[in-house]
């Protein structure tokens, strides 16, 4: 059975492409765990995405900036990263517009783009970026 660790630009790779969405876990107020899908992006080495400043994601990492992400690829030989890291949120609206638009053409394409930006780059959304401060990635589960 494999289970071989990635090196850092192979996790790096990884997480770029090809798209897959992430799995992030936040902690709720009364400590358990809360674990959503997001689209995301990446600005350099960090980790960008955007979530409704109301919504239980966004509530959570207001209170407590700590996160854990998983991207990972659920085909034999399977693989995943795992970045846990801490959050700096946002809610400055060209940030998050342009943040909106970029993850939207990733994930549905360069021509609903615009149509992403437009309707999730909106006042009461943030754009949340995760610095990584550690990082567990292995490859080849099953081999």
């Amino acid at each position: 059975m494999g289970n071989d660790a990635m090196s850092e630009e192979e996790w790096r790779a990884f997480i770029r492409s090809p798209v897959r969405p992430a799995v992030l876990s936040t902690t709720r107020a009364d400590g358990r765990p809360h674990v959503a899908p997001i689209w995301y992006d990446l600005d350099g080495d960090v980790v960008v995405f955007n979530t409704g400043a109301e919504s239980v994601k966004g509530r959570n990492l207001r209170r407590d900036r700590r996160v854990a992400l998983c991207v990972q690829d659920d085909r034999p030989p399977f693989a995943f990263v795992l970045v846990e890291g801490a959050v700096v949120v946002s809610d400055d609206l060209e940030d998050v517009r342009r943040w909106a638009t970029r993850i939207g053409g990733r994930y549905m394409g360069a021509d609903k783009a615009e149509a992403f930006g437009a309707r999730n780059g909106v006042p009461g959304e943030l754009v949340v970026r995760v610095t990584a401060t550690r990082v567990t990635a292995v490859k080849e589960i099953a081999d």
